[in-house]
C-alpha cells in the first residue's frame, strides 16, 4: 500500500470538559477521496482545524507526506502542499477572477510583495494564477469579478487557488454546500477528476455526492471514529447506519 499524503495519529482536543476529538486517526493515500461524515455537533470543524494548523490539538500528530506538521502554522502548511477550502467562501469578491487565482499564487512562490499592484504586473504569478483557472474550467472568465460567478463556480475559483500551491492533498469542508441538485452534480463530477490532482480529504453532509465519489469513509460521532470502510462497508453498518445514516443509507 502506497504511504499515506496525509495522516492523523491520535489526535485529542479537549474544550474544558469537552472531548471533541477522542484519539482521531485517519489517512488520506494517494489518489483517493476519503470522506468524513457525521452529525452536526460530532467534531468534524475541529478536525479539519488541527489538520490545517487552524487550532493545535491537545496530543497527537499530523503528518503530511511523511512529515510532521503538527506545529506548522497555516501558512507553513500551505506552502509544504496543503490546500484547504472552506465551508463559507473566502473569496474576495469585488476583485476578478484572476486577481484572486494571483493572491493564491504568491502564498505558493514565497516572493514578499509590499503592495498588491505589482504582484498583478509579475508574469510569473499571472501564469501560474492563469494555469489553475485553466484546470478548472475558469480561464475565459479570467476578467470577470468573483461576485458574478455563480456559486458553483465560486467553488471552483476557490480550487484554483488551492491548485496554486501546487497541493499534496486537499482538505474540503463541504464544498457542495449552497448548491442545488444540478449544482451538486457539476461538482461531484469536477471533483471525482481533480483527484489525480491530488488526494481529497472530503467533509460533507451531501450523501449522494459522498457516496457517489468516496473511496473510503470515515464516520465521526462525538469526537471519535467509530466506522471507517468502503461506502457499501458503511451502508451496511448497523451502527453507522443507527448514529448516524438512518433512512439515508
Amino acid at each position: 500500500m502506497a504511504d499515506p499524503a496525509l495522516e492523523t495519529r491520535d489526535l485529542c482536543k479537549s474544550f474544558g470538559a469537552l472531548e471533541v476529538s477522542r484519539g482521531i486517526s485517519i489517512s488520506l493515500l494517494p489518489g483517493e477521496i476519503h470522506a468524513v461524515i457525521g452529525p452536526n455537533g460530532a467534531g468534524k470543524s475541529t478536525l479539519i482545524q488541527q489538520i490545517c494548523g487552524v487550532t493545535a490539538p491537545d496530543s497527537g500528530s499530523v503528518f503530511l507526506r511523511g512529515r510532521d506538521v503538527t506545529h506548522l502554522p497555516v501558512e507553513s502548511r500551505a506552502r509544504a502542499g496543503l490546500a484547504r477550502t472552506f465551508q463559507v467562501s473566502a473569496l474576495a469578491l469585488d476583485d476578478t477572477v484572476l486577481e484572486n487565482a494571483v493572491v493564491g499564487a504568491i502564498g505558493s512562490s514565497g516572493k514578499a510583495f509590499r503592495f498588491f499592484a505589482p504582484a498583478l504586473g509579475d508574469r510569473e504569478l499571472r501564469e501560474t494564477a492563469f494555469s489553475a483557472l485553466e484546470r478548472v474550467g475558469l480561464a475565459e472568465k479570467a476578467n470577470m469579478r468573483a461576485s458574478d460567478l455563480s456559486h458553483g463556480e465560486r467553488r471552483q475559483l476557490e480550487v484554483a487557488i488551492a491548485l496554486t500551491l501546487s497541493p499534496k492533498a486537499f482538505v474540503m469542508d463541504e464544498p457542495m454546500a449552497g448548491l442545488g441538485a444540478e449544482g451538486s452534480r457539476i461538482m461531484t463530477g469536477f471533483l471525482d477528476g481533480l483527484r489525480r490532482e491530488a488526494p481529497i480529504l472530503l467533509v460533507e453532509h451531501d450523501m449522494d455526492a459522498v457516496f457517489a465519489l468516496a473511496d473510503r469513509i470515515s464516520v465521526l460521532v462525538y469526537g471519535s471514529i467509530i466506522a471507517s470502510g468502503t461506502v457499501e462497508e458503511i451502508r451496511n453498518d448497523s451502527t453507522v447506519r443507527e448514529a448516524y445514516l438512518g433512512e439515508t443509507a
